[in-house]
């Protein structure tokens, strides 16, 4: 991965691709990760709720591969030079986001982290440091909200 040595993040057409492989690679996880709960369902029924979200988040992977596909496409044109966040932070985030949807519990505690991804990838292609910031800080909520939904494992006694 290609994060350049510019500290700002978005800065270079390498980080703008960077950005794009990486939704790439969460909408990979979204993919896999409702399909997951398809086949726990062993052939069997699925409730309406279940399907709603499930169409849902296959919608929403559609839509993060476009903006993907839309950022590597017009890189040039959405370099930011004002973001005042490295591009590590940037991809930090993005890969934290898709270890979190290949493991989370409930498919529900999905649909917000992969709103922010959604927002990280259109307000990317606006240019513009603010958006960014604003979805960046979305993503960075919605993963340590994710986190404190978890199940923390029993302590074994010493």
């Amino acid at each position: 991965m290609n994060t350049d040595t510019d500290p700002n993040g978005l800065a270079t057409v390498p980080q703008i691709e960077a950005l794009a492989d990486q939704l790439s690679a969460c909408a990979d996880q979204i993919h896999a990760r409702v399909m997951k709960d398809i086949k726990a369902h062993n052939g069997g029924p699925i409730g309406d709720a279940d399907q709603a979200t499930a169409r849902a988040l296959l919608d929403d992977e559609v839509l993060l591969r476009q903006r993907a596909n839309s950022l590597y496409a017009d890189a040039a044109t959405y370099v930011v030079k004002t973001l005042g966040k490295p591009q590590q932070h940037v991809i930090e985030l993005t890969v934290a986001a898709a270890e979190k949807i290949r493991k989370i519990a409930l498919i529900g505690d999905v649909v917000g982290l992969v709103g922010g991804l959604l927002s990280l990838a259109g307000a990317a292609a606006t240019g513009q440091a603010a958006p960014i910031l604003a979805a960046l800080d979305k993503i960075r909520t919605q993963v340590k909200a994710v986190q404190a939904d978890q199940p923390k494992p029993p302590v074994k006694p010493a």
